[in-house]
Formats: structure tokens, C-alpha cells, sequence
């Protein structure tokens, strides 16, 4: 068992959280939820002895042991990949890499031979005679290739070091697991593995995610930081968030009403407590307000920016046409090829693909911001696109490093501060923060500030490369709805599970020699053996350079 008690952390006069009193059980999972900025990661790393709190303790069950995702994906650069992952049970591999060094010495001692011989039933009872089985099966389970397993960090993928690092912090089936954003840059597939990894774990799972998709399969219970406090509830997050939105609902009903015979018990006291003849009844009423509680729930300290993609004109009879696009990159490997299709009037096409490089190049040809080797696109005459990048960093650098209100006026034919204040203030920017300068800007605040851009052009056809990259959990809902509302085409995608099922009604994958092409739902699409077996015949007649 894991616990807090009276924790606190503070920066100066900043007080994050205080007073947490918190105890985490066997069995259960717990998703930490929180605006950006509310200290989640933060607390997983007191949890986990990186940093040190202001007031307070934690507390791990005496012979328990915790394991942590990494989070420096160079930290293991020269060492050998399933070595890699045998180190998440830190005592087992020293044991390993002791024993191991005795019996290499042809010269050790009787003495030596002993320690050897005690190290090596320790290491039995750790697990440590299937270490190397378990390490490789888990690698394989997430999707490095057994001919990876021998190399060194240093030659794998960003993307590859990513799951050996998880295959880390699982391996050796730790008591307390603490995970920091476990789904970054992992597929889909991984991720469904993933996720029923950890719903049939038997210890305990705390988890900070962005993924509502993973947070509901994952997820006993959710840790919510709001208000310098953290409150455990029971359920997932979706769970939560329904429950939460209909209590804020009541609150506000009942609220009203209270505050409604408040006015009527002060407007009586205000017309009649001058009068002799009323003064009994005012003084009774005066009692009564008295007695009056305005129930004074806090409303949670979250924001929800406005999301909301209109038109500014209906489109045509033609959408969009593409025929036989294709594009390599610059060492000649193929990207994507042989990518044809044609867009329906209110078609959201959710694109995927193994290879992360082609999506944005994919998107890059899309918006006519890179050229494909060959193939034709094909807009129709009353379509308008607007784009939002993976990587947004040329919108903000340079000529564009100015206030927020003169940033966004570029892109409006409309120039009055308070229209462009008001779209602004849709994403949440208010007051002073429109002043900030755009170099300055999060990650999260840059993707709203191009998300009120779009809002601001309406245009009606929608380029996104992954439109929740650094949003907050409360972002990703309002984008999901706002994408689920809009009558606009799309051409989208992104690593959310939820999202991508929600508002895909078409999916087309991109491989380098064609597409697959379905109007499954997402999860659907991921089920079907017809379309594994499509993309293991795609992928198998993939010409090497």
C-alpha cells in the first residue's frame, strides 16, 4: 500500500496542493486528473522520492516496490535493449550482472563462489531464471521485433525506446506502478494492449493520461486535483465527468432558487423594516435569512474553451478528388503511394498509418504545403481549407512574435479588437493574457491560439495532424465535441482514441503502396481480420530501395 500524509508542495506564495491525505490499495487503478498546471506529474514524482514535498510524507508498504516510466528516452543509450528492461526490477539485474561477474573471473575465490551461489537463489526467488523470457515476451507484446532485442538503445526508433521503457516499468510485476503519460507516440494496437495489461494488473496502477479512451479501460478509480486538494472518486473518467457536469448542473439549479427567495427576504426587509406596524414580521424575516445557507459547492476550477467549426459557405457538389498521390522522402523511402479517393459531402475521414513521418507529410501535400512526386488533388470550386499542423512552431517565431490580439488580426479581414477578442476569448484567453506574446506561449496555448484561427477563417474543410497534441484533458473534450457538431468535411488524425471513434465516419490507412479504405466505425476497424489481412497484403508487396 501506498499513502500520503498532510502533503503539501509550494512554490513561493504558489501552494499547489496541501493537506493530502490519500491512501492507494492493491488492486485498484487511479487516474490523476487536473487542469494543466495542477501538479499532476508533479505529484507522481513525490510519490515516486524525485522531488521532495514542502510538508508532509509518503509512505510505501515495508518489501513493496515501486516502478516509474522513464520519461528520458537517452538514459539507456548504450545499453542492450532486453538488459534495458530487466533493469526495471533494479535489485534482480545487479544481482544478475554480480553473479554473472564471478562466474566470468576463472580466478574468483571459494568465498566468491559462495556469494555467487547465494546470489543465485536470491535471483530464483525473484524470477530472475525466466528475466530474459519474461523481458523479451513483454517486448514482443508491445511490438519490438525479436531481432531488436539484442541491439543497443541507441539504434532504435523514438518510438521503438518508448516501448522498451514501458516494457521497464511493468516488467517483473511491480507492487506500485506509477505511469506519466504512458500512451505518448504508442499506435493503437499497443495501446488496446496496454490498457487490458493494466485492467488484469493485481497491484496498483496510478496513472496520469490525456487518453479519456485509456483512463475509461484502465481506471478503478479517478484522483482529481482541483482546488489544492486531491479527492478520490470511485469510476472511470468518463464516470466522473458525467457525474461531475449533472452535480455542477443541480448545484446551479438549487443555488438559483435559494438565491432567488434570498432577493424576496432582503426586498421585504428593505420596504418594511422602517414600518412599526410591519416591524414583527420584518425582524421574523430578517431570521429567515439568517438561517438561510446558500449551499456553497465550489464549482471545479476547469475551463472549457468554445469549440465550434462553422462554414462560412455550404460546399458544392464536389468535395475533393485525389488520384494516385504518392511521395518518398529524401533518402527514396517510400512514405505513401497509390493514394486515391473521393470525399462525400459531410465525410469526417479519419487517416492512420504505421508510420508517423508519412501522416504529416501526408497532411503537408493535403494543405498544399509540400508537393507530392506524383498524383493530382482535386478541390472543388466552393471549397475552403484551413490547416492545423502537427508541428505549428513558423506561426509563432519570427515576424509573427507579437501580442496575441495583432497575432491573430493577421489572419482576419476583420481588424476590430473586440471581434478578434471574442474568438480569443472562445480559447480561452482573457483580459490581460491577449497581451502575451506568441514566443512565449505553452505548447497547449499555441494549439488553441491556431484553433481560434481556424474558428476565425470558417472555412469548411478541415486539414488536422493531430489536433489534441498538448491539450489539456478539458481542451480534448471541447474539440471532440466541437468536431462531432460541425458540418464541416474533414481530413483528420490523431492518437485519441476516443476522438478518432467518435467522429470518424470513414477510415482510410496509408501505406507505401496504397490505401484501405472503410466506413467501419474505428473500433470496428480495428477488429477486422479483413483488414489486417488488407494491410499484411499491402505491406508485404512494399518495394525496398
Amino acid at each position: 500500500m501506498l499513502s500520503t500524509s498532510n502533503l503539501g508542495l509550494q512554490y513561493g506564495k504558489r501552494v499547489l496542493f496541501d493537506e493530502v491525505n490519500i491512501k492507494f490499495t492493491r488492486g485498484n487503478c487511479y487516474g490523476v486528473i487536473g487542469a494543466n498546471g495542477a501538479g499532476k506529474s508533479t505529484f507522481l514524482k513525490i510519490l515516486s522520492g524525485e522531488i521532495s514535498a514542502t510538508r508532509g510524507h509518503v509512505s510505501l508498504e515495508p518489501g513493496n516496490r515501486m516502478a516509474v516510466l522513464k520519461q528520458n528516452h537517452f538514459e539507456f543509450e548504450e545499453e542492450e535493449v532486453l538488459n534495458t528492461v530487466i533493469m526495471g526490477h533494479r535489485k534482480m539485474y545487479d544481482i544478475m550482472v554480480e553473479k554473472d561477474a564471478i562466474y566470468a573471473n576463472p580466478e574468483a575465490t571459494e568465498e566468491e563462489g559462495m556469494r555467487a551461489a547465494t546470489l543465485e537463489n536470491d535471483y530464483g526467488e525473484m524470477g530472475g531464471w525466466t528475466a530474459h523470457s519474461d523481458a523479451a515476451e513483454l517486448l514482443s507484446n508491445l511490438g519490438v521485433k525479436e531481432h531488436l532485442h539484442s541491439k543497443q538503445m541507441k539504434d532504435l526508433s523514438g518510438a521503438e525506446k518508448v516501448k522498451v521503457l514501458l516494457a521497464q516499468a511493468i516488467f517483473g510485476n511491480p507492487d506500485i506502478l506509477l505511469l506519466d503519460e504512458p500512451t505518448n507516440d504508442l499506435d493503437a494496437k499497443t495501446i488496446t494492449w496496454l490498457a487490458d495489461f493494466l485492467a488484469d494488473f493485481k497491484n496498483t496502477v496510478i496513472v496520469v493520461s490525456h487518453d479519456r479512451y485509456f483512463l475509461d479501460m484502465v481506471c478503478t478509480h479517478v484522483a482529481d486535483i482541483d482546488f489544492n486538494q486531491i479527492r478520490i472518486f470511485t469510476g472511470n473518467y468518463t464516470f466522473w465527468y458525467e457525474t461531475s457536469q449533472i452535480m455542477s448542473r443541480q448545484v446551479a439549479a438549487k443555488n438559483k432558487k435559494t438565491e432567488s427567495k434570498r432577493q424576496e427576504l432582503m426586498a421585504f426587509i428593505a420596504r418594511f423594516s422602517a414600518n412599526a406596524s410591519k416591524s414583527k414580521q420584518a425582524t421574523s424575516r430578517k431570521k429567515a435569512l439568517d438561517k438561510l445557507n446558500l449551499e456553497e459547492i465550489k464549482p471545479s476550477s476547469r475551463k472549457y474553451p468554445f469549440i465550434s467549426f462553422k462554414p462560412g459557405r455550404a460546399p458544392g457538389g464536389q468535395i475533393l478528388n485525389v488520384k494516385d498521390l504518392s511521395l518518398r522522402d529524401t533518402e527514396g523511402v517510400q512514405l505513401f503511394g497509390k493514394v486515391s479517393f473521393t470525399v462525400q459531402r459531410d465525410e469526417k475521414i479519419g487517416v492512420l498509418c504505421d508510420n508517423a513521418v508519412a501522416l504529416t507529410a501526408f497532411f503537408d501535400v493535403m494543405s498544399g504545403k509540400r508537393k507530392p512526386d506524383q498524383g493530382i488533388i482535386e478541390w472543388g470550386q466552393t471549397i475552403t481549407t484551413d490547416y492545423l499542423p502537427n508541428e505549428n512552431g513558423e506561426y509563432f517565431e519570427g515576424d509573427n512574435d507579437q501580442d496575441l490580439i495583432n497575432w491573430l488580426r493577421q489572419f482576419s479581414e476583420e481588424k476590430d479588437e473586440q471581434f478578434i477578442r471574442s474568438f480569443l476569448g472562445r480559447m480561452l484567453f482573457s483580459g490581460e493574457e491577449v497581451n502575451k506574446k506568441s514566443s512565449v506561449l505553452s505548447g497547449g496555448e499555441k494549439v488553441r491560439c491556431m484553433l481560434s484561427k481556424i474558428m476565425l477563417n470558417e472555412p469548411n474543410f478541415l486539414l488536422l495532424d493531430e489536433p489534441t497534441n498538448h491539450l489539456d484533458l478539458e481542451s480534448i473534450t471541447a474539440l471532440n465535441k466541437g468536431m462531432s457538431d460541425s458540418s464541416c468535411n474533414m481530413l483528420f488524425t490523431t492518437h485519441d482514441h476516443e476522438l478518432m471513434n467518435s467522429v470518424a465516419n470513414r477510415i482510410i490507412e496509408l501505406t507505401p503502396n496504397g490505401i484501405i479504405d472503410s466506413l467501419l466505425s474505428f473500433d470496428e476497424y480495428l477488429q477486422s481480420e479483413k483488414i489486417n489481412q488488407q494491410r499484411a497484403d499491402l505491406w508485404a508487396t512494399v518495394p525496398t530501395v
